[in-house]
């Protein structure tokens, strides 16, 4: 049981511990964050303990069973991410003064969608190289509701996400379209018949589709299919169909490798199929500093042809 302590004011040492906790808990455990920290694991465990005394709650349970945040470590850790964003965006502002690009550049993007030929994140990237070659950028890629909500945190700076609703906390800048298909596997009873499949028949037939609100969720309620796997990412959506027994929606450029290969076919009834339009995402207040609002017009100037 960890004793209370009386907080005080925060200091740079503080500081290195919450960003070692931090480290910690997206790496999943002491050994897996030894890599990113570049310090030993009894380095690290000296940091947590100083800082559970420091802060006067248990933050983690660790041992044989693995690494697991205790109540009070999530609610620091989500505490975390706002402090340690707020810091990084007051040094990109200082850095703004002197009119020099420096710091930490944090981004977050929806997945499979390095494939869409529409999506000319290569072009912006390398633009913004030539512009910040001192930057520091980490990039992850995660689901829609996490991206969204590490944005407003200040986990990201900036995120890449599908249209699908509008927070007030964030502002929305149109980037691409991504054209999505239903498709079947080739040991489908679909499959040989995709071309004029029955459309009460999809709607039978199971779906796997997405857990979380998105375009996928709410195209597949209005179409009435009838979901039986709940996914959270598309690579799964192959997997299951391949198991000859689900169809599911695929962006069309990703699955072109799959469809010339013969494993899966797209169902050619008109009504099962959408398009998602995609957008960067950053935060409405603070607003961007000239680091962040750099890349954005390198992403945004990729995206004006």
């Amino acid at each position: 049981m960890v004793k209370k302590a009386h907080l005080g004011q925060l200091g740079d040492v503080d500081i290195r511990r919450l960003r070692v906790f931090r480290a910690v808990t997206e790496a999943g455990g002491f050994s897996a964050a030894e890599l990113e920290l570049n310090i030993g694991r009894s380095t690290i465990s000296t940091h947590i303990k100083d800082l559970e005394v420091r802060l006067g709650v248990t933050l983690c349970q660790r041992g044989r069973s693995g690494f697991v945040l205790t109540e009070e470590g999530r609610h620091i850790y989500q505490s975390t991410l706002r402090l340690l964003g707020s810091l990084d965006a007051f040094s990109a502002e200082v850095e703004d003064i002197h009119q020099h690009l420096t710091g930490q550049l944090n981004l977050a993007f929806f997945d499979k969608i390095a494939t869409n030929s529409e999506a000319r994140l290569s072009k912006a990237f390398s633009r913004f190289s030539t512009l910040a070659p001192e930057v520091n950028t980490s990039i992850y890629v995660d689901s829609l509701n996490d991206i969204e909500q590490g944005v407003i945190d200040g986990k990201y700076q900036v995120g890449i996400i599908p249209d699908h609703r509008v927070s007030s906390s964030l502002k929305y800048q149109y980037l691409f379209d991504e054209q999505m298909y239903l498709y079947c596997g080739k040991d489908h009873v679909f499959f040989d018949e995709a071309d004029d499949v029955d459309e009460q028949m999809i709607t039978s037939a199971p779906y796997a589709g997405l857990g979380y609100h998105s375009p996928n969720m709410e195209i597949s309620r209005q179409l009435n299919l009838t979901r039986k796997v709940t996914v959270y990412d598309q690579e799964a959506i192959i997997y299951l169909l391949q198991s000859g027994k689900y169809i599911g929606f695929l962006p069309d450029h990703y699955a072109a490798s799959f469809e010339r290969k013969g494993l899966i076919k797209r169902l050619k009834a008109p009504s099962f199929s959408y398009r998602c339009q995609f957008y960067s995402i950053y935060r409405v207040s603070p607003k961007p500093s000239r680091l962040v609002q750099t890349f954005l017009d390198c992403l945004h100037d990729a995206h004006a042809t």
